[in-house]
């Protein structure tokens, strides 16, 4: 297919970074692992993939913002676009050799996402969108689900771990959602969850707590496939609250409803 010269930059930063990633999951034995906090470990390879995606991103299009979940913020001279990019997203996975990671990175124009790439080097799907042009998995259309039953729906959730989340709070989500759906998942990587509910994977998804890197990408990519995007509360961004819930019409209206009084 024929892409837009913004999507083929984040297409070609993304496998070139990817390449490293994938040797290093064979090697996951020996990378040397630094403790970023309770059990959320950042690898060196974590590093080097936002350096090398950095690199690719900046000498492709100067002047443009940076948001990396490694190097923090590092600001351009064009202040109406910046990358969201999470070079590692599923480090936990990675470093147990569980093949369930990505690279996302998102493109913002003046605070709105305007393309997003999410791509597994692991089994080599790639996830892209640009506003108002569709979604595809390595080239093709994407759709989310069409069930309005919730009962024959499976969502995907988060599971808040040693240090991180509300534990309480998710235990009461989780008890109030599993006696309503055929499954409920926990993958641990975040833009996937995101890309797998844009592909029809997932017929939901929702968890609290997330940074930008971790939704920028993954939020167009469900909107293009026809999907709805929102906070717990419904009429807030997920991008700035860090709170998503996604699926299609009838699904996001059914967690929604779930969700937003426990909350």
């Amino acid at each position: 297919m024929l892409y837009s010269a913004v999507i083929n930059v984040m297409v070609k930063a993304a496998r070139r970074a990817g390449r490293n990633l994938k040797r290093d999951l064979g090697e996951v034995a020996h990378l040397q692992v630094s403790l970023k906090g309770p059990a959320n470990f950042v690898s060196l390879a974590d590093k080097r993939a936002e350096e090398m995606l950095y690199s690719d991103l900046a000498k492709a299009r100067p002047g443009y913002g940076f948001i990396g979940e490694e190097g923090g913020n590092r600001e351009g001279a064009d202040k109406t676009h910046t990358w969201i990019v999470d070079p590692l997203d599923g480090t936990t996975n990675f470093l147990h050799g569980i093949p369930q990671f990505a690279i996302s990175i998102g493109l913002a124009r003046e605070g709105t996402i305007i393309a997003g790439v999410i791509y597994n080097p692991a089994n080599e799907e790639l996830y892209i969108a640009e506003r108002g042009k569709g979604a595809f998995l390595n080239d093709q259309r994407l759709r989310v689900a069409g069930r309005r039953k919730l009962d024959e729906c499976v969502i995907a959730c988060s599971l808040p771990h040693i240090g991180r989340g509300d534990h309480e709070l998710s235990r009461r989500e989780m008890s109030a959602i599993q006696s309503r759906v055929a499954g409920l998942r926990r993958f641990g990587a975040a833009s996937l969850d995101l890309a797998f509910v844009a592909a029809g994977r997932f017929d939901g998804y929702w968890e609290r707590n997330l940074s930008p890197w971790d939704i920028a990408a993954g939020q167009i990519i469900v909107r293009e496939a026809g999907g709805i995007v929102s906070g717990v509360t419904g009429d807030d961004d997920a991008l700035s609250s860090g709170n998503v819930i996604c699926g299609n019409e009838f699904v996001h209206a059914e967690l929604l409803k779930i969700l937003k009084p426990l909350g």
